[in-house]
């Protein structure tokens, strides 16, 4: 018989801890599968975000891995490049880190085509630390901090990052994946590998975004949660690759 498929060896053998239904495993484990296929275990580091990011340290084997303040993985990953040029360096981080408390941070690192992969993780809300409204939360979405929906007036609008990031003159690679089914599962993969072989031709900057779940903190089953991307997520925040240079 002819092997499909076999666990990332850049895994650790242990029980998986996200809430259930959580596309975090799902997104990790695509990631390492891909670091494995390009034979660059023991080449890449891995910063992560705070929040349901860090606990990639429970899972990810092998790899560096370097835990940075909230917000501050691309200044982190682009020191580290900048130290070890040879090194896949990549960040790992959810909408709260990245667009919000270490926007700045990102911002830079993009607009001098930092040569790094960024994996950013937008589930519309600060997942670890509370539930609250993130700069991704979707107008009228209840949040431990908008209990009454997001409103423009108050909370403004919601940040689309590929957009935003297009602008700049510098990114090499911007895309906005998913993995709510198989099929885009497919496209995702495609979308990592891109990611990590521009990095690796040093072409510069480049995010892979996530339209990804929080059935915790939505208040959803992880089939509901699903659906709410389908239906909702995806309106707000479109797939596609926005930059291939």
């Amino acid at each position: 018989m002819e092997k499909v498929y076999s666990r990332p060896i850049g895994l650790y053998k242990n029980m998986n801890n996200y809430c259930a239904g959580c596309l975090h495993s799902t997104i990790g484990k695509l990631i390492m599968s891909v670091i494995e296929e390009f034979d660059l275990l023991e080449k890449t580091t891995l910063v992560d975000g705070v929040g349901c990011c860090a606990c990639n340290n429970t899972y990810i084997d092998i790899i560096d891995r370097v835990g940075s303040p909230h917000g501050r993985p691309c200044a982190v990953a682009s020191a580290i490049k900048r130290c070890s040029p040879d090194t896949v360096v990549l960040t790992y981080q959810g909408d709260g880190d990245l667009a919000s408390i270490g926007l700045a941070e990102t911002m830079m690192a993009a607009n001098r085509g930092d040569n790094i992969t960024v994996f950013f993780v937008n589930n519309a809300n600060y997942g670890m630390t509370g539930g609250q409204m993130a700069p991704t939360t979707l107008m009228d979405m209840k949040t431990t901090t908008t209990p009454y929906g997001r409103k423009a007036d108050e909370h403004g609008y919601p940040m689309h990052m590929c957009e935003i990031l297009n602008v700049l003159k510098a990114p090499s690679y911007l895309a906005r994946v998913t993995c709510v089914d198989v099929p885009s599962i497919r496209k995702a993969t495609e979308a990592v590998r891109k990611g990590i072989q521009h990095q690796l031709d040093k072409k510069g900057f480049a995010m892979v975004e996530f339209i990804a779940n929080c059935p915790t903190n939505w208040g959803l089953s992880p089939l509901e949660s699903l659906e709410f991307i389908k239906t909702q997520m995806l309106t707000e925040f479109p797939l596609g690759v926005f930059r291939d240079m």
